[in-house]
């Protein structure tokens, strides 16, 4: 690690010490996913007991630095058990936050979720003394805005991307390294993912407008569009895939009613491939989360076609995204924002993506109840997708969702779901 001054910020000499910026009791909000600063992080792992009292909130992580064993000298908050988290909420070492990925910069601002400080990770300055948020944009710059100190990981192998920038004035104190940043590999894609993707991809036509995560199955559905034309990118993560539909010709924005000829971002969630494609790259620019998931600039696009993923369905359309049983093994995130959103977009859909089963067949996601919260309400889903087909659920009754949602369930489960369905279809609710 090499530490010196730059633009006018204190310089950390030597191994970070947080005794230089903290306080006892301080409230320290972290810049998330691939755009984690990990120097800092640690240096909070290390030396945190020192200060006493400290508390933590990241949205999502996938350093994998996190852990019950590391993370026993501050408190530690999040909005779920995305990514490398999981292994905090097993260990009951995580406070889990329910909301939209979208109330996270308006919590902050707000004081609901408290910032002392703010560790981000940022590229080095331009000419012009400013700095790049790099791979993360959505919820840092108010934390930036709200902290008493901001405490800067300028990281020379982080690209300099586009859009809100961070001036080195606004810096209090800056640690300058050289490491790789998180990398998130593409998901590995089985049988079942590209059954999944085939589906879906179905209702991507020229020039919709593509929101979704990362994970095998979104990277299955990318696979599949290289000949589609004129896409168009407005979503709250990107992943790998996006190089390949620009390099193919498919991804141009050129039709987009807003941003045209840009793919719109919160976050970059991906390899160094990716990282490089996106280095002073004008056509990809980041956003805060109150600009990605707003509802009135969402509102604008036309053909939205957003991808969500769930853990289960139950027969009336209700989505769990977040817990299984005891095990809380995902989030809210950006779901609901997004499944509104593709839903109500002139030619556009949201579709909820998921295997049929779990645990090697013997549980079907198509369920007569749901055994965690509901993530998204019935009101708002629109597609469902398995392997087994698409059920389009908008406009429909009950009665009939329960006959779309068990005609994609696993054929092993059908008879059992359709006895389960017989009151609703008796009642007609």
């Amino acid at each position: 690690m090499s530490i010196h001054s730059a633009n006018g910020a204190a310089a950390i000499t030597g191994a970070v010490d947080l005794r230089e910026f903290l306080r006892a009791g301080d409230r320290i909000v972290i810049g998330q996913a691939c755009g984690e600063p990990s120097t800092l992080i640690e240096a909070l792992i290390a030396r945190g007991r020192d200060v006493g009292g400290l508390s933590a909130f990241v949205a999502t992580s996938f350093s994998g630095i996190f852990t019950p064993e590391t993370a026993e000298s501050f408190s530690l908050a999040s909005m779920g058990a995305i990514g490398a988290l999981r292994s905090m909420t097993k260990a009951h070492r995580l406070s889990v936050i329910p909301c939209h990925v979208s109330q996270v910069g308006p919590m902050i601002e707000a004081g609901v979720i408290g910032c002392d400080v703010a560790f981000v990770q940022v590229a080095p300055a331009d000419a012009d003394g400013n700095h790049s948020f790099g791979l993360t944009s959505d919820y840092v710059q108010a934390a930036v805005a709200k902290a008493r100190v901001v405490v800067a990981e300028v990281n020379d192998q982080v690209p300099f991307t586009y859009g809100e920038l961070l001036p080195a004035s606004k810096i209090d104190y800056a640690v300058h390294v050289s490491r790789p940043p998180v990398e998130v590999p593409p998901g590995r894609i089985g049988e079942i993912d590209e059954a999944i993707a085939r589906h879906a991809a179905e209702y991507i036509e020229d020039g919709s407008v593509l929101q979704m995560g990362i994970g095998a199955v979104p990277d299955a559905i990318l696979r599949l569009l290289s000949d589609r034309k004129d896409l168009g990118v407005h979503s709250g993560m990107l992943g790998d895939g996006l190089v390949d539909l620009v390099e193919a010709g498919a991804v141009t924005n050129a039709r987009k009613q807003i941003d045209r000829g840009v793919s719109i971002t919160g976050a970059l969630i991906g390899t160094r491939r990716l990282y490089d494609f996106a280095h002073r790259n004008r056509q990809i620019r980041m956003r805060t989360t109150s600009y990605t998931h707003d509802a009135a600039v969402l509102a604008q696009l036309e053909k939205l076609v957003t991808v969500n993923s769930a853990m289960e369905v139950d027969l009336t359309g209700q989505v769990n995204a977040e817990q299984t049983g005891s095990a809380y093994l995902g989030g809210t995130g950006g779901q609901v924002d997004f499944v509104r959103a593709g839903a109500r977009s002139r030619g556009g859909h949201a579709i909820m993506a998921l295997p049929a089963t779990a645990k090697g067949g013997t549980i079907s996601r198509i369920t007569a109840r749901l055994s965690g919260p509901v993530t998204t309400a019935r009101n708002d889903v629109d597609v469902v997708v398995t392997e087994f087909g698409a059920a389009e659920l908008r406009g429909r009754s009950l009665a009939e969702r329960t006959r779309r949602l068990i005609a994609i369930a696993h054929p092993d489960f059908r008879e059992d779901l359709s006895r389960e369905a017989h009151t609703i279809a008796q009642r007609g609710f």
